[in-house]
Parts: structure tokens; C-alpha cells; sequence
């Protein structure tokens, strides 16, 4: 039977992976919606949709009427990233984002059969206090404002009485091929270790104290997306996804040096989103030189990635952040087993920056 995903946040991590996966499968038509359309989506119909455009959204998708599955991934970040994650309006919009879509769609894909929404680690309050270690899909819901809890609760009163089903994946840290992309560090880390390779300098950590984190390969993200919209038990379901081991920064640096070509130098904290920015013409001379096809411009190649790479690099920090793991055993338990060795992930995300030609080659 013909399937047909719309993907929503195509040009983000898990939306890029998502519809690239489910092009790649037998059976299935792929509509990915983005403002921005990203390139190398082959064998995918494109839509440009603002998803804060109400009046574009009901012309959009009050038509699709043979859309089978929903995987939306559209995310709205206030400038400045993490101070926003606390703050009503962006919320407000990330609510007003998921309706402008699904009440137009709800009306025309009389066929619907599952939504996955993704949420994060934010949901068991990551980002503001110690939590429980594992954090677990069974706790009750952390007493905190997020829009997570908005766009569920929505969710699950729409479905109510229906014969559709949703899923909620929740990954940690996610690392994969979209660029501009406000939460994605590679190419942050990219243009990093480019500027220290061409000033003939190794690849210093620029972090601070260590931290033992989960990483989810947006790839293995994408497989679970695809678990999710085809098995049964998990409708109506919670699940945390990551690649199924920890690392700490300091451990997986010498494979990502390796991996651009470079050595890892002494540990030189400093902040990229402070120190990165003045040096975009560095970076310019750097794609000319080595005729690169990534964007020129630092908004376009990493968006809002250095300052959630010091974050995630824990910079400025005293001692080491609280640890975040979560259990993966429910996802387990419910059938989806895959996994990724972490290291290789970074090597296999850089190779692919170099293969595309975003960074510049290892020798």
C-alpha cells in the first residue's frame, strides 16, 4: 500500500535525515515543507511553507489529501538560543506552528494514520536542574514552562476519538548533515578547526570541564522515525533515542582531529560565539581556496551553532554540568535496537562534510 510522509523542517537535522530516510524506502512518497528548501533531498517534493503563516499553511496543506504519516521536526529558536527556551512567546510560537500545519491537514488527509513529534531532554528539565540518572519516559511530567508540553497536550486532544496514532521521540544531542541549522555543531566545530588548520595550529579543545553526554547520529534518529510511524505498539507512546553509549568531548577529540587532518592540541577554552564571528572573512578565504560549496556566510553554514556549541562544550563552566543520560530501554523493549558507536559517528559526519565539500579535505 502507497504511503505518503510529510516532513516537516526539512532543512533542520532531523527533518533533512527524515525525508531523505523514508525517500530512500520502497512505497513511499515524501513531501518536506521548510522555509528554506535545502539541496541533496533527491526523489522528495519540496514545499516552501513559513509555518508561522497561517493563511500559507491552510493553503498548503488543506490539499494534501493523500498524507498518510507526519513527521514534524519544525522548530522555531529565538537569537541568543538558550536564553529563549524559557521565554512564553517562543512557546507561543512553536505551538502556533504545529497548529497552522495539522488543522488544515487533519481536514484533508482523511487517511491519516500516525504523527511523530520530537521533543528533547529539555522535557525531563535538563536545562534547568539535576535530573534523575537514568531519566526515564515514565516519570511524571517535569513542573516546568516548555513548549514541548504544549504542542503534546495539543496533540493529544486532537486525537482523541481518532483512529490516528502519535509517537514522541526524545534524542539528546543531535549530530548530522543539515547546514544553518541552529543546533547542529558540525559545522560550527567545521569552521573551528578549519581556521586552526590553515594557521598551521592543532585542533585545541576550546570547552571547559568535562561532561558525559548521549548523542543521537541523526541518520539512526531517521530509522526511528520510520520504527515509530510503522509499528503498531508505539502508538501513543514516549520514547528516548540515542546512539546507545556516552562520551565525553575529550575522548572523542582525537578521532575528530584525525578525521580533519589535524592533531589535538593543548585545551585552549575560549568562546566560539564570541570568538568565531569577527573571523566570517577568514572563513570566506578558506571556501575560495579550496573552491568549497558551503555558504560564505556564517548565518547560512552554521546559523546559531557556535553559541550551542559552548554550551554543549560546557565553556565558562566552573565544574562539570550535572549529567543528563537517559534509558533507551523502553525503545528497546518495544522493538527498535538499533545503535552507533559515537566516535564513529563524528568521523563519519566530518568525512561527509568533506565529501560534500562544506569543509576542506584532510590532506
Amino acid at each position: 500500500m502507497a504511503r505518503t510522509v510529510l516532513v516537516a523542517g526539512a532543512s533542520g537535522l532531523v527533518g533533512f535525515a527524515a525525508a531523505q530516510h523514508f525517500a530512500r524506502l520502497p512505497g513511499w512518497k515524501v513531501i518536506a515543507v521548510s522555509r528554506r528548501l535545502p539541496d541533496g533531498l533527491d526523489g522528495v517534493e519540496l514545499v516552501s511553507v513559513d509555518l508561522t503563516d497561517a493563511t500559507r499553511c491552510a493553503e498548503v496543506f488543506g490539499r494534501l489529501r493523500d498524507v498518510t504519516h507526519l513527521v514534524y521536526a519544525a522548530l522555531y529558536e529565538k537569537p541568543g538560543l538558550f536564553r529563549g527556551w524559557r521565554e512564553r512567546d517562543q512557546m507561543d510560537t512553536n505551538l502556533r506552528m504545529l497548529q497552522h500545519l495539522f488543522e488544515p491537514l487533519r481536514g484533508a488527509a482523511r487517511g491519516l494514520e500516525h504523527v511523530t513529534l520530537l521533543q528533547g531532554t529539555k522535557a525531563y528539565g535538563a536545562h534547568l536542574k539535576p535530573i534523575p540518572i537514568p531519566a526515564k519516559e515514565r516519570a511524571p511530567r517535569d513542573p516546568h514552562e516548555n513548549f514541548y508540553w504544549k504542542q503534546e497536550d495539543y496533540l493529544r486532544a486532537q486525537q482523541r476519538g481518532q483512529a490516528w496514532r502519535w509517537t514522541i521521540l526524545r534524542p539528546q544531542v543531535i549530530f548530522g548533515e543539515s547546514l544553518g541549522s541552529h543546533m547542529n555543531m558540525i559545522p560550527a566545530l567545521g569552521v573551528y578547526a578549519a581556521l586552526l588548520r590553515e594557521a598551521g595550529r592543532p585542533l585545541s579543545f576550546p570547552g571547559g570541564p568535562p561532561w558525559v553526554r548521549e548523542a543521537v547520529d541523526a541518520d539512526l534518529l531517521a530509522r526511528a522515525c520510520e520504527w515509530a510511524a510503522t509499528t503498531p505498539a508505539c502508538g501513543n507512546e514516549i520514547f528516548n533515542v540515542n546512539n546507545g553509549d556516552v562520551f565525553e568531548w575529550r575522548h572523542v577529540w582525537p578521532a575528530i582531529a584525525e578525521t580533519l587532518g589535524m592533531h589535538v592540541g593543548p585545551d585552549e577554552p575560549m568562546s566560539l560565539a564570541v570568538e568565531m564571528p569577527p573571523r566570517e572573512t577568514e572563513w570566506q578565504a578558506i571556501v575560495r581556496k579550496y573552491r568549497l560549496a558551503s555558504p560564505e556566510r556564517f548565518a547560512d553554514f552554521v546559523g546559531q551553532g557556535f553559541i550551542y556549541a559552548d554550551g554543549q562544550l560546557a565553556y565558562g563552566a566552573r565544574q562539570s554540568p550535572p549529567t543528563t543520560l537517559v534509558s533507551t530501554i523502553k525503545a528497546r523493549q518495544f522493538g527498535f535496537h538499533d545503535c552507533m558507536d559515537t566516535e564513529d559517528m563524528f568521523r563519519k559526519w566530518f568525512r561527509r562534510f568533506q565529501e560534500r565539500r562544506w569543509l576542506p579535505p584532510p590532506a
